[in-house]
């Protein structure tokens, strides 16, 4: 399943740490040395750049999140800026928070969506790079989704949310009408140099991407037949406007999912980030046609990764980042397949954007094994190494962290080779037997980066210092390995997917690393319905479960989700009524006879992606069919599919380990439940 605060449903590790002194706060539990619960709270993370067409700023957005003790509320996006030439970076925003940062063209200036305390919406504000206050540029009736660019800097595309009102009734009350009640997101041009009014695009259904033409007569949107979540994903049409006519001329023969669309220079073509099919999982391909209209053709159809973001620099050139594995890489490839080349490729670095300006200077984020992510560059000299330019939690760097390492091992039907990344306990002694936490991931289309893979769900190093091993599969299903690779778990709910984690627990046992007694399992989403599986039809082989909002039974799963047809079209492959029993075959609860497992269950209450029920209908089954199993479920209020507040993803956090350490550090599956006090921190 898709996750709410994470696209590519990696769950974001995200927190702030204000100052140095912090590293010495006393752990909740046992936290001989490394990192802690405190500190990755409040822990900052770089979630975006944006290069100056010159090469000589780059402005980005640091995630900052709120003091849990204080408040439960949801991190702020600061404006940061860094002069490439000094090293300087400095914040220029930092009172409310940006999203849609870009610089504005041929102005030199800055431009960002946020909502100051006396608006009544979000704006485009604009910055002067010489600093001085932020000024509004332009509103609208409601909040700005999405903005573009014309070529000049003059002319604005747009999306907003159609005004609604609620239906009349004498009573004094108002119900919500479920699905009924969405508002259609619509798009707009304005021109912002002469204070015009907005003028709507002729476009039916819901407008979401906008890509102005380089000649500024054209715009490629994409538009769904409804604002449904499950229409956004699978039902987006690209179509191209004229400018001034805000009419459609032609319409783009796309089908499945759809992450970006490009203008090639001279304004004739489209490149496009794509799937493959209806049936692709991902927006991880690229496609080219004709901006006339058309079938999108595919190119570079058997790259073994996933193609993360692409940007047309000339008319012949196409530049491109790319996850392959676990790694990254950043290159170049014509439009037509050809003279694919690599300006720099990474193993241990986890690239999640980037920036080029015209004179080939080159911005990204990245994260490695030992720091979040941060601010790079890569000059414009050929084959220059990228430069690490920002340094947000400095304190990191006096920390003692587990090794991590890529690890690769044989599934049992012998079709794969499977990846993993492994985290080690800090000062592990080799030969020795340690507990491990085997964390999956969502999606199932997603995969670990080897990066940073610590965050307030994600035990990471935070589990090293306790002692424990920390195991990340990218079992088959997972992007960075080409089409074949992220179509091999459809149609197999469950099946050989969830295998390939249970042969990578095996292989670290044979190993001489694990403690078959002491392995444990955690995971969001699609990694909370593993969670799941492996406390109910693997439970003899682990020790304690930790679920976040995950999936316990495929058939009301169906009926309660945001995303019916997608769950069809790029996963089960197969509609649930045409055999109700094997849905239910690869459903948790249907193995409850075979729980043994202590399992924490952890939901969102108002998820709409996986309905909280699905937690507790595992819960009350284990609870009367197995009732000496240790079990509890815990819904956190206000969240969805994820936790986004400072006070729940804390608590989540603390009660995460604590489960862990009654039941798998301990090795007593017997123990009582932990408390439902949990100790005074600060």
């Amino acid at each position: 399943m898709k996750t709410v605060n994470h696209p590519k449903s990696k769950f974001l590790f995200i927190g702030l740490f204000l100052a140095a002194f912090l590293i010495n706060l006393s752990p909740i539990n046992t936290f001989a040395q490394g990192i802690t619960p405190e500190q990755v709270a409040k822990m900052t993370n770089v979630t975006s750049s944006n290069i100056s067409p010159d090469g000589r700023y780059v402005v980005y957005t640091l995630s900052v999140p709120a003091d849990a003790f204080k408040s439960n509320a949801a991190n702020a996006s600061h404006l940061y800026v860094l002069n490439t030439a000094t090293g300087e970076s400095r914040p220029y925003f930092t009172t409310a928070s940006v999203s849609q940062v870009t610089f504005r063209p041929k102005k030199g200036t800055v431009t960002f969506l946020t909502r100051k305390p006396n608006d009544a919406q979000n704006a485009v504000y604009e910055l002067n790079l010489n600093g001085g206050e932020a000024s509004k540029l332009y509103s609208f009736s409601t909040n700005i989704l999405n903005y573009v660019w014309d070529a000049d800097g003059n002319m604005l595309a747009f999306t907003a949310l159609e005004e609604t009102k609620k239906p009349s009734t004498s009573l004094t009350y108002s119900p919500n009408f479920y699905e009924e009640d969405f508002a259609m997101r619509r798009a707009y041009t304005v021109d912002v140099s002469q204070g015009t009014v907005a003028e709507m695009l002729k476009v039916r259904g819901s407008v979401y991407l906008l890509s102005w033409s380089p000649d500024k007569s054209k715009i490629a949107i994409s538009a769904a037949p409804t604002s449904s979540i499950d229409d956004s994903f699978m039902k987006q049409q690209i179509m191209v406007v004229d400018a001034r006519t805000k009419e459609v001329i032609s319409t783009i023969d796309n089908q499945g999912k759809l992450g970006q669309i490009e203008w090639s220079t001279d304004s004739r073509r489209l490149a496009i980030r794509a799937g493959k099919d209806i049936n692709d999982p991902i927006d991880g391909r690229i496609l080219v046609v004709s901006a006339t209209g058309g079938k999108p053709q595919i190119i570079d159809a058997d790259f073994k990764g996933k193609y993360e973001s692409i940007t047309w620099t000339a008319e012949n050139t196409i530049h491109f980042l790319a996850s392959i594995g676990t790694g990254s890489t950043i290159g170049a490839i014509r439009p037509d397949g050809g003279g694919k080349t690599t300006l720099f490729s990474t193993s241990v670095h986890g690239i999640t954007s980037f920036s080029r300006g015209t004179n080939g200077a080159i911005s990204f984020v990245a994260s490695s094994p030992t720091h979040p992510a941060e601010v790079f560059t890569i000059s414009t000299l050929r084959n220059a190494q990228p430069v690490k330019r920002t340094n947000h939690n400095p304190w990191l760097d006096n920390l003692k962290l587990g090794k991590q390492e890529v690890i690769k091992y044989p599934a049992r039907d012998g079709k794969y080779e499977i990846e993993g990344i492994l985290m080690y306990p800090v000062d592990y002694q080799p030969g020795t037997r340690v507990p491990l936490i085997t964390v999956v991931h969502g999606g199932p289309e997603a995969h670990y980066s080897n990066g940073w893979l610590t965050g307030y769900s994600v035990p990471g190093q935070m589990a090293t210092a306790k002692g424990y091993a920390v195991f990340y599969p990218n079992y088959r299903g997972s992007t960075g390995r080409g089409v074949d690779f992220a179509y091999s778990s459809q149609r197999d709910l469950a099946g050989k997917e969830f295998d390939d984690v249970v042969d990578g627990v095996d292989y670290l046992i044979a190993q001489g690393l694990v403690d078959e007694k002491r392995v444990g399992v955690t995971g969001g989403s699609y990694g909370g319905y593993a969670s799941a599986w492996m406390a109910t039809y693997y439970s003899n082989r682990f020790a304690a479960s930790v679920m976040f909002v995950g999936i316990s039974n495929n058939i009301s799963k169906w009926g309660t989700s945001d995303i019916p047809e997608e769950l069809f079209l790029v996963h089960s492959r197969k509609r649930v009524w045409e055999d109700w029993q094997w849905q239910l075959e690869r459903s948790p609860i249907y193995y409850v006879d075979r729980a043994q497992t202590p399992i924490l269950i952890m939901h969102g209450a108002d998820d709409p992606r996986v309905h909280p029920a699905q937690s507790m209908e595992l819960y009350r089954h284990i609870k009367v069919r197995k009732p000496d199993v240790p079990v509890r479920l815990i819904y956190y209020p206000g969240e969805g599919h994820g936790n986004s507040r400072s006070g729940s993803k804390y608590d989540y956090n603390l009660r995460m380990f604590q489960w862990f350490d009654t039941y798998l550090m301990s090795g007593n599956p017997k123990a009582d439940k932990p408390s439902l006090d949990l100790p005074a921190t600060k």
